[in-house]
């Protein structure tokens, strides 16, 4: 076993009952996680079966499965369950979605298929207005996160506006999903808590499978999260759980960091061990990190250290605008990289707001510097896989109607919207889904004969396509039903250009190849069970692609939590932006706080901050006041550069140039 500090160890070899680690920024979490499941497997001799680990993210489960195959020498490693807790609540309803009166097949809505549901629902109560639909949304989904039933929550919207229509819709969108044989994110994890809540039986079974249950990221648990872990470990106690309530981000989509104090009431016999060493940032980062986070309330105190250098000051760039901002910073950055010989990746400029990114993709764009944005456009919100992905949901639940719209006319089929709404009125009618209302023989009497025939058609084959779908393997029938549709001649037929028509198709076959390699590694041998996993990792994948090569990193902190970098660039830094002025309560300064304590620990060896004296924003150019943050920081430790203090514009672009030209004489007096 690599060589662990004391608490680490310590935390690894506890096993005599619950345990929640205190891990700070830094400090080795998922090292702890993957050491004490090889530990569990190697010398208490629980199989990997029985051994479930959860996190956030496919891309932390992944990583913390390649940890464990690599400390085990690759044995066991696909018989363990390291997922997020969506995987695992997709694991439970698979099994048993009879008891929940689902079918087989059913579809997972993305929040595109959701807001389209609660369009519809919503149609007509706000005459002349926008539907507040994202609004409506984000309360429902905080409702199912905090298990508050349709029934409860008039109650609990307590008048306001949003929630008021949230609650009246609440009920029937949750009627609409069950009716599409469908269910969304959140329904992932409310709907495996209310089986084990309501079937003993099942909750034994599940008991018994889960011998032992790790969990990361304590912190950003919601109520739902914590009642699923707390069924599985009650009994046993076999329990343990790695949080930090100082990088708890998601408090508005229902985290709750008082879940890590809520463990010691309901697992009485709860250790806790706290993981203070830090191994990532330098001890002058650190140092302003810990005299920042200070300033929040804590639910358990900490003490983060480190036997690193101390390190470089933190600079805090004043600039004249978001303009001169971008330049400056991106200026020092370059000026950086030449003098130290590092590469593109080792920098990460950070932010707080997405649209502060764009003045700087436009001078990384200018200066011909490679960059990495994440929260781009995701593999599965690329138009020709949503298509292709809509069509398989469509073969395993023949009730997705959300589906059924997308694929109708892809390709063209010449069935028209008169036609769609006719056959809408004619499924309300009968109360079922668009698919079984166009195979109603009542339907001719609503369409013309062309129009019909347009619809049997496609319905027609789409049901020889079904029965094929019971036997073929399922990368077989995806390639046959792109032959079928003339997909390829289809993309060439629509886009401008024949590139870009290759590269969708190349995207294509990238999805194809995806569903054979599941199809081979997974358990999952079945079109419908492959369909729910890809889907799944297109909503929970979403801003949390890999860095691909030697590029900047360009992305908001959110999506920079569980990252490092060697030099962190954090931009904005003044008021209105970090803390933002959406968020100017208490508890709000706070989490912006916090915010800006995670931005902080990203960096390893340089921490940069800039902000500006002018910033565009809605139109108009405002003033703005450095971060009260950066007050709270032990002024020694900041070194403030004012604009006058720099070389003019020109002249610091100039700082590249020369060290350009001398890398050039260099190679050519090499040649």
């Amino acid at each position: 076993m690599p060589e662990l500090n004391p608490q680490q160890k310590a935390a690894v070899q506890y096993v005599n009952g619950p345990l929640l680690v205190l891990a700070g920024a830094g400090s080795g979490k998922t090292t702890v996680i993957t050491h004490k499941i090889a530990r569990l497997i190697r010398d208490y001799g629980i199989a990997p079966r029985h051994i479930v680990a959860v996190t956030f993210t496919n891309k932390a489960a992944r990583k913390m499965k390649a940890c464990v195959a690599d400390l085990q020498n690759g044995n066991h490693s696909k018989d363990l369950l390291i997922s997020t807790f969506h995987t695992l609540g997709l694991n439970i309803l698979r099994e048993h979605f009879e008891a929940i009166d689902y079918r087989p097949g059913f579809s997972l809505y993305d929040s595109e298929d959701s807001q389209a549901l609660l369009s519809k629902l919503l149609r007509g109560q706000y005459p002349g207005k926008s539907s507040p639909v994202g609004a409506v949304r984000h309360q429902i989904s905080l409702w199912k996160n905090s298990l508050v039933s349709p029934a409860e929550a008039p109650l609990a919207a307590g008048g306001e506006s949003i929630q008021d229509a949230a609650a009246r819709v609440y009920g029937e969108y949750n009627r609409h999903l069950q009716a599409y044989n469908a269910m969304d994110l959140d329904d992932l994890i409310l709907k495996p808590v209310r089986l084990l809540q309501e079937n003993p039986e099942i909750l034994e079974e599940w008991r018994q499978r889960v011998r032992y249950l790790l969990v990361e990221e304590f912190q950003e648990t919601n109520l739902s999260q914590y009642e699923l872990v707390r069924l599985l470990a009650a009994q046993r106690g076999a329990l343990t759980v790695v949080g930090d309530d100082d990088q708890s981000l998601y408090a508005w989509r229902g985290a709750r960091p008082e879940n890590l104090k809520q463990l010691q009431q309901d697992f009485p016999l709860l250790k806790i061990i706290k993981l203070e060493q830090n191994f990532r940032s330098s001890g002058r980062i650190l140092k302003a990190a810990n005299a920042l986070i200070a300033n929040n309330p804590h639910i358990f105190e900490k003490a983060l250290w480190c036997d690193r250098d101390y390190g470089e000051s933190l600079r805090v760039l004043r600039t004249r605008s978001d303009e001169h901002e971008a330049e400056r910073v991106i200026s020092e950055l370059l000026y950086h990289k030449f003098k130290h010989n590092t590469d593109f990746r080792d920098y990460a400029i950070l932010y707080r707001e997405s649209s502060q990114s764009l003045v700087f993709e436009r001078v990384l764009r200018e200066r011909r510097i490679p960059f990495f944005q994440s929260g781009g456009t995701s593999f599965f919100d690329k138009t020709e896989i949503k298509d292709v992905m809509s069509y398989l949901r469509l073969l395993c639940n023949p009730g997705d109607d959300n589906a059924f719209l997308r694929v109708i006319n892809t390709p063209r089929r010449e069935i028209g919207q008169d036609t769609l709404q006719l056959l809408a009125a004619h499924a309300t009618e009968l109360r079922t889904s668009l698919l079984q209302a166009s195979m109603d023989p009542g339907i001719d009497r609503r369409l013309t004969a062309r129009q019909e025939t347009s619809l049997r058609g496609f319905t027609h084959w789409l049901m020889e396509m079904i029965t094929k779908s019971e036997d073929d393997e399922p990368a077989k029938l995806v390639c046959d039903m792109l032959v079928d549709l003339h997909y390829e001649d289809w993309l060439k037929d629509t886009c401008n250009d024949h590139k870009i028509a290759q590269r969708r198709m190349e995207n294509v076959l990238e999805l194809v190849a995806w569903i054979q390699r599941l199809a081979r590694q997974e358990e999952e041998k079945t079109l419908s069970d492959l369909v729910a996993r890809l889907t799944l990792s297109g909503i929970l994948d979403k801003g949390n692609e890999d860095n691909p090569g030697d590029l900047v990193s360009l992305m908001t902190v959110h999506a920079a939590k569980g990252l490092e970098f060697p030099h962190v660039f954090l931009i904005g830094m003044e008021e209105g932006l970090l803390p933002h002025h959406q968020h100017q309560e208490a508890s709000g300064i706070a989490e912006e706080r916090t915010l800006a304590y995670v931005a902080m620990t990203r960096a390893c060896q340089t921490l940069t901050f800039s902000f500006s004296d002018r910033r565009k924003r809605g139109g108009e150019v405002i003033h703005c006041e450095p971060s009260r943050f950066l007050k709270e920081m032990p002024a020694d430790d900041l070194k403030w550069e004012e604009p006058d203090q720099e070389p003019d514009h020109q002249a610091m672009l100039g700082r590249a140039d020369v060290y350009l030209a001398n890398l050039r004489s260099t190679l050519g007096n090499n040649q």
